[in-house]
């Protein structure tokens, strides 16, 4: 329990999803330190993951008009987790600037681990057809 409490005083950012008109009231947190973003959900049951920096690939936002009306946005993240391969960052408040300090901090988590998106873009390891070209030579 100590090391949750110790863990949320180092975000770099956290914040409460927000419903369409702004206002925090849902049960989805989302945090980041200096190397990983989490998402909580749940009241009762609730559920935490988690991505390192360095594994996502893609970062988009997306406003919808009602969503610039109120200044809010959502972050979309593509990353190679297992668990969190795809989701979204709904109804973040000043979303373009949080967007680039995940950004930020992600290029500075791949150059501290030596992790360059090449390494990436050979596949997810799971069915690479590497074993269909030795039969084919």
């Amino acid at each position: 329990m100590t090391e949750v409490i110790i863990m949320k005083q180092d975000f770099k950012w956290n914040e409460r999803k927000r419903i369409w008109c702004g206002l925090p009231w849902t049960f989805t947190k989302y945090g980041m330190n200096d190397d990983r973003i989490f998402v909580r959900k749940g009241f009762l049951n609730i559920k935490e993951m988690e991505v390192r920096l360095y594994r996502i690939l893609n970062i988009s936002i997306s406003r919808s008009f009602i969503q610039r009306i109120f200044g809010l946005g959502t972050i979309h993240i593509d990353s190679t987790d297992h668990d969190l391969k795809c989701f979204e960052l709904k109804n973040i408040k000043h979303s373009e600037e949080i967007k680039e300090m995940i950004s930020e901090s992600v290029e500075e988590e791949r150059s501290r681990n030596r992790v360059s998106s090449r390494e990436f873009m050979s596949g997810s390891g799971e069915g690479d057809d590497m074993e269909d070209l030795d039969d084919d030579i």
